[in-house]
């Protein structure tokens, strides 16, 4: 790639947006991550409640992965406190809530946290309102982010309210893409529930860029139990999400049957937990040509 490389959005949310980007600004440095908002669980959680902000767990993480590498405030953003009223804490959740509180505005915020860590590239919440994640499955209705990903046989997720705002700056991005990247993480509980606002799924699809979805390594328990390749796409496609590619490792999770164009490359870090950034890398740049 020449210049400063092609215009990649990633959507999605935790630890597997945080390898999409680790990934993706070894060939570019135009990117955006839209992440999802609906953490309801641990420091997140406990933050969103007590000062009625949006979750600030999964920004943080995207936050450090785009930071600058010999960056030591990206390094103490990770540090987590164990003492007392602060225990469970990460700082870099406390900052991110402090800017959120002095600016009122949780993309102003974030683009003063990037500026902070010398991020290449811009971090955007799916929306700046905070949401609850409710699913239906087959044992009824679950609400909350923490339910949802406790629950098996899920049908479908969508948010409480229906019909949040995407946050600005996010169909703008996705309008001028030439990658857009889904996952991988959490198949319900992080990329559906980016892509559950309304305007993110819409600008999804009216995007002119491919849109390539990177599976997890393997079934999640109990979310995903059982799921082949096949039937992560399928899921997508029940929410209205077309995908164009799929990018999978089936050294433990079977593909099935996919219905679109699949890469089936190793993918895992030498654990086997979690995806190698080279090595996604290689078959998402190679994917734009």
């Amino acid at each position: 790639m020449t210049g400063d490389g092609p215009r990649v959005v990633a959507i999605g949310g935790g630890h597997g947006l945080a390898a999409t980007l680790r990934a993706v600004r070894t060939y570019t440095d135009r990117v955006t991550a839209v992440v999802s908002v609906a953490d309801d669980g641990g420091s997140s959680g406990r933050l969103r409640q007590l000062l009625h902000i949006i979750p600030p767990g999964d920004l943080r993480k995207c936050l450090i992965a785009l930071a600058a590498p010999d960056s030591t405030l990206s390094r103490a953003f990770d540090h987590r406190f164990a003492e007392e009223e602060l225990a469970g804490h990460s700082l870099g959740n406390l900052v991110l809530a402090g800017l959120m509180d002095v600016t009122g505005d949780p993309v102003a915020a974030l683009d003063e946290a990037c500026r902070l860590l010398g991020v290449r590239g811009r971090i955007l919440p799916a929306t700046t309102e905070p949401v609850v994640l409710k699913a239906e499955a087959a044992s009824g209705p679950v609400a909350g982010q923490v339910a949802v990903m406790a629950t098996g046989d899920i049908l479908r997720v969508s948010l409480v309210p229906a019909d949040p705002p995407a946050a600005a700056g996010v169909a703008e991005a996705l309008a001028t893409a030439d990658q857009v990247v889904l996952g991988p993480g959490s198949l319900f509980t992080s990329v559906l529930a980016a892509v559950a606002v309304p305007g993110v799924r819409a600008a999804v699809a009216a995007s002119p860029a491919p849109t390539v979805y990177v599976c997890n390594l393997r079934p999640q328990e109990p979310e995903t139990a059982g799921f082949d390749v096949a039937d992560h796409v399928r899921a997508l496609a029940d929410h209205g999400v077309e995908v164009d590619a799929v990018v999978g490792d089936t050294a433990a999770i079977p593909a099935g049957a996919p219905t679109v164009p699949f890469v089936d490359v190793p993918l895992a870090r030498p654990n086997g937990r979690a995806h190698d950034p080279a090595r996604l890398a290689k078959v998402l740049a190679d994917l734009l040509g």
